[in-house]
C-alpha cells in the first residue's frame, strides 16, 4: 500500500445496498490478483461476497506465512474463490 501511496487506514463510501469486496478492492486501485484474503469485521470472507457501510474490512496480500493461512481460513476461501472465478469465466 505504501508503494502505491494508499493510506493504511481509510474510510470509503459504500452504497447502502453494499458492494462486492472485489469491487471495493478495485475502487482502491488495487489489482484483485494482489489480494489473497479479505476480512470483514474480523472474519475471513470470499472476495466476491458483499460488504456494507459501517463494516471494517482488512485486505491481506499473497505471501502470508503458511501456518497463518491455514489458521485464518485463507486456504478454504482461496478454493472457493478459484471455483467462483472458473464459473464466471465459463459464463462469458
Amino acid at each position: 500500500l505504501r508503494e502505491r501511496g494508499i493510506p493504511y487506514e481509510q474510510e470509503i463510501d459504500i452504497p447502502s445496498e453494499g458492494i462486492r469486496a472485489a469491487d471495493l478492492v478495485e475502487k482502491l486501485q488495487i489489482p484483485v490478483s494482489m489480494v489473497e484474503a479479505v476480512f470483514r469485521n474480523g472474519r475471513i470472507i470470499n472476495i466476491y461476497e458483499m460488504v456494507y457501510p459501517g463494516e471494517r474490512i482488512g485486505l491481506f496480500p499473497f505471501g502470508t506465512p503458511g501456518p497463518y493461512r491455514v489458521f485464518l481460513g485463507m486456504l478454504r476461501e482461496n478454493a472457493r474463490r478459484k471455483a467462483l472465478e472458473e464459473q464466471l469465466s465459463e459464463g462469458e
